[in-house]
C-alpha cells in the first residue's frame, strides 16, 4: 500500500499533524482533545489515542467513521480492498434471501422491566440475581417470563431487529427442567438484537444469550456458525467492526471455523481466551472486561505461525 497516499487521506478527515519517530500525531476525533494526541502509525496500520485510549488495527475505520465516501473509495482503491458496491457479488446468495422471518412471543410471556411484578414472578427474578442479571440488564434486553403455557418456568428474551419486530427469543428453564432450552421455530439467521447492536464498536461474538448480556455489545450466536454469507457477517463488513471471539472453552473447532470465514472477509478480528472459566456466562463483567482487554490480535500471519509452531 502507498503509505503516502494513505497520509494524504487520512490528513483531509482529520485535519493537519506534525510526527514524531515513525508516527503522525492527530487531534482525536473521538474525544476532541485540544491537543493532538492520536498516533497514526501508517506502516503498521494502527492508532490509538493517548487521552480517550480510542485505538484500531486498521486506519480505515478512521476513514470509514470521519470521512466521506469519496475518501473511504480512495482508501480502497489504495489498498485493494473490495469495493463496498461489489457486495452484491459478494453475498450474491444472501441477497436472494435476504427477506427476513419474524417472529411472535408467547401469549403468556409477562415482563420483568416493570418496578412493580406479581409474586410469581419472584422464582424468575431469583434466578436471574443468582446468575447476576441487574436491573439495568432486564431493561436493556427486555427480560420476561411465563408461569404457564409452553413456555412454563422459564426466563424469555427477545431479539429485535434493526426495525424494532420480533424475529427470534430464547426461553430457559429457571426450575431445571428436562430441555434446557426451548425456542421458537425461526430463522437463526439473525443479528440477535440488532436494534440495540453499536456497530461503531467492538462486537463481540459469544455462544449463548446469558454470555452476551455479560459482554455488552454482543451477539450470541445461540450454538450456530457462521457462514459467509450470513446476515451477521454481512453487517459486520458492511460497517467495517472490529470484532472478539469469545466462544466456550469445548467449542474450539467452531470458533475456528468462524476466524476462518472471518478473515476471508477481511474483518479485524481478536480471540479472547475464556481458560479457567465455563463460559462467558459465568463470568462478572468485570472478570470479562479483564480477560477482553488481554484479548489476542487474529491475522492469516498469526495463524499461518501458530500452524507451524503446532507441527
Amino acid at each position: 500500500m502507498n503509505e503516502h497516499e494513505k497520509y494524504k487521506i487520512v490528513t483531509k478527515v482529520l485535519g493537519g499533524s506534525y510526527k514524531s519517530g515513525s508516527e503522525y500525531l492527530y487531534h482525536c476525533p473521538y474525544c476532541k482533545h485540544h491537543k493532538k494526541k492520536l498516533s497514526v502509525n501508517f506502516t503498521r496500520d494502527v492508532y490509538k489515542c493517548w487521552i480517550c485510549d480510542a485505538r484500531g488495527r486498521t486506519i480505515r475505520r478512521i476513514v470509514r467513521r470521519f470521512g466521506d465516501l469519496s475518501l473511504l473509495r480512495q482508501w480502497d482503491a489504495v489498498s485493494g480492498r473490495v469495493d463496498l458496491n461489489e457486495f452484491e457479488n459478494l453475498f450474491q446468495e444472501f441477497e436472494e434471501t435476504e427477506h427476513e422471518e419474524l417472529c411472535t412471543l408467547p401469549d403468556e410471556f409477562r415482563t420483568l422491566t416493570n418496578k412493580n411484578t406479581s409474586l410469581a414472578a419472584k422464582p424468575a427474578l431469583s434466578y436471574l440475581r443468582r446468575r447476576g442479571i441487574t436491573r439495568e440488564d432486564l431493561l436493556k434486553w427486555k427480560i420476561g417470563y411465563a408461569v404457564d403455557g409452553d413456555y412454563k418456568n422459564r426466563i424469555i428474551i427477545p431479539s429485535f431487529n434493526a426495525n424494532g419486530d420480533v424475529n427470534y427469543f430464547v426461553a430457559r428453564t429457571y426450575e431445571e427442567a428436562f430441555r434446557k432450552y426451548m425456542n421458537p421455530r425461526a430463522s437463526r439467521d439473525i443479528c440477535f438484537n440488532e436494534l440495540y447492536i453499536d456497530w461503531d464498536s467492538d462486537l463481540i461474538i459469544v455462544e449463548g444469550i446469558f454470555d452476551a448480556i455479560v459482554a455488552g455489545n454482543a451477539v450470541p450466536i445461540l450454538g450456530s456458525s457462521l457462514r459467509k454469507n450470513s446476515r451477521l457477517i454481512k453487517r459486520i463488513v458492511e460497517n467495517d467492526t472490529p470484532v472478539y471471539i469469545a466462544l466456550d472453552a469445548d467449542a474450539e473447532k467452531k470458533a475456528e471455523k468462524i476466524i476462518q470465514t472471518m478473515l476471508e472477509c477481511d474483518i479485524e478480528l481478536y480471540k479472547i481466551d475464556v481458560m479457567g472459566y465455563e463460559d462467558v456466562g459465568s463470568m462478572t463483567k468485570e472478570q470479562f472486561h479483564k480477560k477482553k482487554l488481554t484479548a489476542s490480535f487474529v491475522d492469516t500471519d498469526t495463524r499461518l505461525m501458530q500452524s507451524v509452531l503446532s507441527i
